[in-house]
This record gives C-alpha cells, sequence and structure tokens, in this order.
C-alpha cells in the first residue's frame, strides 16, 4: 500500500458528505497536525464561495484550481487534507496526493450522503431538480477512482470519533506506528 512512499501527510477523499472535514478536524486535533479543508482554501484564495466560482467562472475553472493545488502539497508535511469531492476524482491529482499522502477515502451510501447534505445550499453540483439522482450518477462515475484510495472506510451509521479512530490506526500502520515524521 505505502511501500516506498514518503507518507508525511493524511489526505481525505471521497464524495461530499462523507464526513472528510469532520473526521479531519478531529484527527489534526489528535495528532496536532495542521488542519486544511482544500474547498475551503479555495474559497479564501478566489474570494467567494465555490457557488460563485462554479456560477461565473465555470467548473473548469474550480479543477483547475483545485490541481495548481494539490501540486502545491507536495511540499507539505504534517498536514490532514480533506478534500472537495471532486478533487480526487481526476486521476493526476489522485497519484499526486498518493506521493505525499496516506489517501483515506470515506464512503457513504447515496442515501446516507443526502440525509447529511439535503439542507446544504453551498453544494453546486446539487443545484439540480432532481439531487438524489445527481448524487447516484456523480457517485458512480467517481467510485472507480476513490477505489484506488489506499484505505477505504465505510461512515454510514457511524460516529466522527469512530471513523477517525478506524483512520487514524491506518495512518499510524502506514507510518510503522509513528504519528510524526
Amino acid at each position: 500500500m505505502t511501500a516506498g512512499r514518503n507518507v508525511r501527510n493524511l489526505a481525505l477523499i471521497g464524495f461530499m458528505g462523507t464526513g472528510k472535514s469532520s473526521v479531519g478536524r478531529l484527527l489534526a486535533h489528535q495528532l496536532r497536525y495542521e488542519f486544511v479543508d482544500t474547498d475551503d482554501l479555495l474559497e479564501a484564495r478566489a474570494g467567494k464561495p465555490i457557488a460563485r466560482i462554479f456560477a461565473e467562472e465555470g467548473e473548469e475553472t474550480f479543477r483547475r484550481l483545485e490541481r495548481e493545488l494539490v501540486g502545491e502539497m507536495a511540499a507539505w508535511k504534517s498536514h490532514i487534507i480533506a478534500t472537495g469531492g471532486g478533487l480526487a476524482a481526476e486521476a493526476a491529482n489522485l497519484e499526486s496526493l498518493k506521493m505525499h499522502a496516506l489517501v483515506v477515502c470515506l464512503w457513504a451510501t447515496p442515501e446516507a450522503i443526502w440525509q447529511r447534505v439535503k439542507h446544504q445550499t453551498h453544494r453546486p453540483l446539487l443545484q439540480d431538480p432532481d439531487p438524489m439522482s445527481r448524487i447516484r450518477t456523480l457517485l458512480e462515475r467517481r467510485t472507480p477512482i476513490y477505489r484506488q484510495a489506499d484505505v477505504l472506510i465505510n461512515t454510514d451509521l457511524r460516529s466522527v470519533k469512530d471513523v477517525a479512530q478506524q483512520v487514524l490506526h491506518q495512518f499510524q500502520d502506514a507510518r510503522g506506528g509513528r504519528p510524526e515524521s
């Protein structure tokens, strides 16, 4: 899984609403690592919400900004990175993350995802007449990439604390039991 890799960060990938940010914040606190949510960082850099980036500049511009950020991450150390749902769906981004991070995919069923995100208005990909169908379609399209993560963890019916403990165990195993580099 991580043979020959310098695992100095932890990257959480997966579909929106799977718990990447919540689990990531908890892990960063436990490990005393820096927490970065790529969507939050991109919004801060652009000076506007992702929904506006999508509306004003298009999804391709947003994906380009993600690719640029992923390139910067190669120099990072001791970071917990919660990626946007589509960031790792681009194979080159996933490959780049694997160069420096244990990549953990948090997984949930479309129904669980919908229950978690249905009241959130900041999700541009859900601005659809049939958001549940959109979730299923996107999840189906992204699944082959998500399955290339080092570790897959189902978050359905599990607490953030429970998921974080499982991720922490996997991270420590990947680093030979060492939380710090």
